[in-house]
């Protein structure tokens, strides 16, 4: 019995001594930034992006961001803080969470990009940083010769684990053989460690699909009245390299299709929404099939998009008590 409590008082010291985390994550347009938003203004939080396209800072309006009055709202990190010409990574993203983690009282990381919080969570396959040029070249061999080819030129054990007409990641495998002599399926035996120090309490929002595909369409209407068309006619005229994450965020192959006459503006919007409830069926198949914390840990919320804000008011004293380790 004196084991027992010797090894119980040890593990009340190890929580004590471990900061509290919040993780507001789901598919796109179920209310994550809402939710945190709420949160951080109820506990005194820092809303920590986690969603790929909301990191770059050309598209505010097709990705989503929130906007300037809810970020004077709450202090907001890595929105916007990357330029398309610069692609993020998960390996980017988790280096720079982390150190906003740390400068903050309470982090609240909010976002559909599962891998990046696989990688913060779980780590990641330990991959220098590739040189530009790596990058340059890898693209121009793209686009010269396809996909095919560059996966034909890729180090057998990391071709095997790679589809030929994945071009997005074909391109990133060449590139990190060009720019570290290894195959990128080398690198992934080496990752970086677990996360360690932090309380990690989650959300996944889930709700219902009909309400989540009535979202959908009401904020691309809500895009197209606030100026998508025009946001997007702007990042096509700098004739950007094709392969550019960016450029494949939600709505901007459909409206760039549009502006090229390729089809109409309501054929577009009706195509974009339908690409976008596509993805957020994969990114709850992600959810639910990846551990990033013990069950205990974590709410899985159906409930209406619109009844969001009133769950955080009946649960803000939980957080609370999280938040102070008293639960």
């Amino acid at each position: 019995m004196e084991d027992m409590g010797a090894t119980g008082r040890t593990e009340r010291g190890a929580r004590a001594s471990e900061r509290p985390a919040l993780i507001i994550a789901g598919p796109t347009a179920s209310g994550k930034s809402a939710l945190a938003l709420a949160l951080a203004q109820r506990l005194g939080g820092t809303v920590i992006n986690a969603d790929a396209m909301q990191c770059y800072a050309e598209l505010r309006i097709v990705t989503a961001r929130p906007s300037p009055a809810d970020e004077a709202l709450a202090p907001h990190r890595l929105y916007g803080v990357r330029a398309a010409t610069e692609p993020a990574n998960a390996a980017w993203w988790r280096e720079a969470a982390l150190k906003e983690m740390e400068a903050c009282a309470l982090p609240i990381l909010c976002g559909g990009t599962g891998m990046y919080f696989s990688a913060l969570v779980n780590g990641i396959a330990a991959v220098p940083e590739v040189p530009e040029a790596a990058r340059a070249e890898a693209r121009r061999l793209l686009a010269e010769q396809g996909a095919e080819a560059v996966h034909a030129r890729l180090d057998a054990a990391t071709a095997a684990r790679l589809k030929p007409g994945d071009s997005q990641r074909v391109a990133r495998a060449y590139e990190v053989l060009l720019g570290t002599g290894r195959g990128l399926a080398s690198w992934q035996v080496e990752t970086t460690e677990k996360l360690t120090g932090w309380r990690m309490r989650m959300i996944l929002l889930d709700p219902p699909r009909e309400d989540l595909r009535a979202a959908i369409a009401h904020r691309f209407a809500a895009m197209l009245a606030q100026g998508a068309v025009e946001e997007v006619r702007a990042l096509l005229a700098r004739n950007l390299p094709p392969d550019l994450p960016l450029l494949r965020a939600h709505g901007v192959p459909e409206l760039a299709a549009f502006l090229r006459g390729e089809m109409s503006c309501e054929d577009a919007a009706a195509r974009a929404i339908l690409a976008t409830h596509q993805y957020t069926k994969r990114q709850m198949t992600w959810f639910r099939h990846q551990k990033l914390v013990d069950s205990a840990a974590m709410q899985i919320i159906q409930s209406r998009i619109e009844g969001l804000k009133q769950f955080s008011e009946r649960n803000i004293a939980e957080f609370d008590n999280f938040i102070n380790n008293e639960s």
